[in-house]
């Protein structure tokens, strides 16, 4: 179903025909992002990033704008530890507009200085918003305990300081070593010819020089004893973010473990939804999140609680994800889960920009396609006991990683020591 070109360069594209659309997606990855900057200028990726859209060579950041949307498109971007992606969803009749404008954009950029400094200002502006979200920050605040000292465990966007000392020669050195043609991924889908559309990357991309591999310190993980950051803050209820060191990504056991997190906290139907919410009362948001790298991983558990409530609503949720560790989940549940985990996936993958998301990102990431017959084959092959064997894996006293966001000053002692599963 999807068919891949390298180019003589090294890069790559991956495309699906999906017959009967209208639209077509393109996004651009580049296989960088936030753990593989020098700390020093943490938050460049996403900084150079979010300059990629104020002009190129051939287009001016009004002309970007206008171009795509004047055809009715939409234009984004974003930067996550791993990766950066520039990406356009438009009609199908507009596809070569789509790759002109990416193209220049990522090829080209012009770093006027002036936008510089402008958009450095809304950048720690952002920063400041981020803070001021404890919904938003009690993540960064767990990411520093999963993986202290490390770029995981820094905010994607970086700081303050960092930030602020960026200059307009660190951006050009920085997309000279990480934008080469190794590195990139062009991915497309929708009311396509794979022929045609390589052709189009080819003519923009063909003459791209540069021939390093990004890499990356690995992370290192030290499950010791719990650990606990609090940040006291007067806000209406406390944020909390709970979390396990998990599976790289493309782990065997992959499956399994969004299995388990569809059980635990992926929908309505899940148990800490209604043990914590519906049963208790203890809160109004709760659920959970799979995060997945090359080499590492987290399980998170999200909540906003009760302030009144904090340490009955920790004592409820640390008691109900230690029950598939110790016993072998419902097969009725564990089968609407698996029709759940595969129902989302078909559907989404009916949306062009969905489904470039899809291939694009495993592409860049582990060099490998899925189609969805791959996933419903693998996914049926997933057993109860499977699903154990990664709440035994996960959920260890030592593993505990709790960062919690509110007026609790007074509570550390007695968080401190409920931090326990069996």
């Amino acid at each position: 179903m999807y068919k891949k070109t390298k180019l003589d360069n090294g890069l790559r594209i991956i495309t699906n025909n999906m017959p009967g659309m209208r639209s077509a997606a393109v996004g651009i990855w580049i296989n960088t992002g936030a753990r593989y900057e020098n700390p020093g200028y943490k938050g460049i990726s996403h900084f150079l990033e979010h300059l990629t859209f104020k002009g190129s060579k051939k287009y001016s950041c009004r002309k970007i704008k206008e171009s795509i949307e004047g055809v009715g498109g939409s234009l984004n971007g974003f930067t996550s530890e791993e990766l950066t992606c520039y990406l356009v969803k438009l009609p199908s009749a507009r596809l070569e507009l789509a790759v002109d404008i990416l193209s220049d954009m990522v090829i080209n950029p012009l770093f006027p200085p002036a936008e510089i400094e402008r958009e450095k200002t809304v950048i720690l502006e952002e920063i400041k918003m981020y803070k001021d979200l404890p919904q938003n920050y009690v993540y960064d605040l767990l990411d520093e305990l999963l993986w202290p000292g490390q770029p995981l465990g820094s905010p994607v966007i970086g700081s303050q300081d960092s930030v602020s000392r960026i200059k307009r020669q660190d951006i050009c050195i920085y997309k000279k070593r990480a934008y080469t043609p190794l590195n990139i991924v062009v991915a497309c889908a929708g009311d396509l010819k794979h022929g045609a559309f390589v052709k189009k990357v080819k003519k923009s991309f063909g003459g791209l020089g540069g021939q390093g591999i990004n890499t990356f310190k690995q992370a290192e993980e030290e499950d010791l004893s719990p650990r606990l950051n609090l940040f006291t803050k007067d806000t209406e209820q406390t944020h909390l973010a709970l979390g396990f060191h998990s599976f790289k990504r493309g782990h065997p056991l992959r499956h399994a473990l969004n299995i388990l997190h569809i059980i635990m906290g992926a929908n309505m139907s899940s148990r800490l939804f209604n043990e914590v919410r519906e049963k208790r009362g203890l809160a109004y948001e709760i659920g959970t999140q799979v995060k997945s790298f090359h080499d590492t991983g987290a399980f998170v558990v999200h909540a906003g609680i009760d302030n009144r409530k904090v340490n009955h609503a920790i004592e409820v949720i640390l008691k109900e994800i230690s029950k598939p560790r110790d016993t072998l989940v419902r097969d009725d549940e564990f089968r609407r889960s698996k029709e759940f985990y595969l129902g989302q996936l078909t559907l989404a993958l009916e949306d062009t920009m969905d489904h470039m998301l899809w291939i694009g990102e495993s592409t860049v990431t582990l060099d490998k396609t899925y189609s969805l017959e791959n996933i419903v084959k693998e996914v049926s092959a997933v057993k109860r006991e499977d699903v154990r064997e990664v709440a035994r894996y996960l959920f260890d006293d030592k593993k505990i990683n709790l960062a919690l966001i509110g007026p609790i000053e007074d509570k550390r002692q007695a968080i401190q020591v409920q931090l326990r599963l069996s």
